[in-house]
């Protein structure tokens, strides 16, 4: 690993140390992982379906109740999936953005990951300056490919998700949308990925690539962290944005070796971000 790699290693493991929200699998939450996802399927293929029920079995929603988790589920609905469409963001939109950095500036995880980003000139030290830093990387809009206007934002593509041409779902890299999602009946979970190159995943384990359709189109292959509180992730990716350069960065915590691919939208937006598992550290 090269240097850069271990230092930003610490200080993603003392996120996760720091992330009291965090909830616990087979506790907190179970999912079922059942089978495999074979190849690209569409939406209504079960053909290639290797799940015949949902992926999440169980989930303790008194954490929702949760400041930044409230926050965080009252944005889901404010986005226009389909890219091409622009943005219509209201002033309740708005009001709902600012509350939701609100509540996740106040935790210890984005408190260390400020902390560092100053330390590294890469974030202004005054809060409020941070947090106008974090709306831009964040929430102003941006025209994705193919689109003249406007349509898309790094929060509605990594954490709410979208769709192209109706039948390709891009981004959606969230499990409490997930979760949401499938509740409604609006996700079919397809089953897990795995290549010669991952580890088979592991239902206690909080990171999962997997396949699903969403909304008539299907995401082939997608990365998530499972359990993992909002301000954790948004700190964990903020750092990795502002952090490197490159686009993946490698970074090792707690059980994980975890690739984190960052992409860069005119080096001023999130363009897209995700985990992608290199392996599992066993302790024992």
């Amino acid at each position: 690993m090269i240097e850069s790699d271990r230092e930003l290693s610490a200080m993603v493991q003392e996120l996760w140390d720091n992330d009291v929200n965090r909830l616990m699998p087979g506790k907190d939450y179970r999912i079922s992982l059942q089978g495999k996802a074979e190849g690209a399927a569409v939406a209504n293929d079960d053909d290639n379906d290797g799940a015949g029920s949902p992926l999440f079995t169980f989930v303790d929603e008194n954490i929702f109740k949760k400041e930044t988790f409230l926050a965080f589920i009252s944005l889901l609905d404010n986005y226009e999936s389909d890219t091409g469409e622009p943005e219509i963001v209201t002033p309740e939109e708005v009001a709902e953005n600012h509350k939701f950095l609100d509540s996740i500036i106040q935790t210890e995880t984005m408190k260390i990951a400020h902390k560092y980003l100053v330390e590294k000139h890469l974030s202004p030290a005054d809060e409020t300056q941070f947090k106008e830093q974090l709306y831009r990387i964040w929430f102003e809009l941006y025209a994705r490919r193919g689109s003249s206007r406007p349509d898309s934002s790094g929060f509605e593509h990594v954490f709410v998700g979208e769709t192209r041409g109706r039948r390709t779902v891009i981004g959606f890299h969230n499990w409490i949308q997930l979760y949401l999602q499938e509740k409604l009946g609006h996700i079919d979970y397809k089953g897990y990925s795995v290549n010669a190159n991952s580890p088979q995943p592991d239902e206690n384990k909080h990171i999962l690539a997997l396949q699903f359709s969403w909304k008539n189109g299907i995401k082939p292959k997608g990365s998530i962290f499972i359990g993992v509180s909002p301000e954790f992730e948004f700190a964990l990716y903020t750092l990795c944005f502002l952090t490197s350069p490159n686009e993946r960065v490698r970074i090792q915590f707690s059980f994980y070796h975890v690739e984190i691919v960052c992409h860069h939208y005119n080096q001023k937006h999130i363009g897209t971000t995700y985990p992608v598992l290199k392996k599992i550290i066993n302790i024992f």
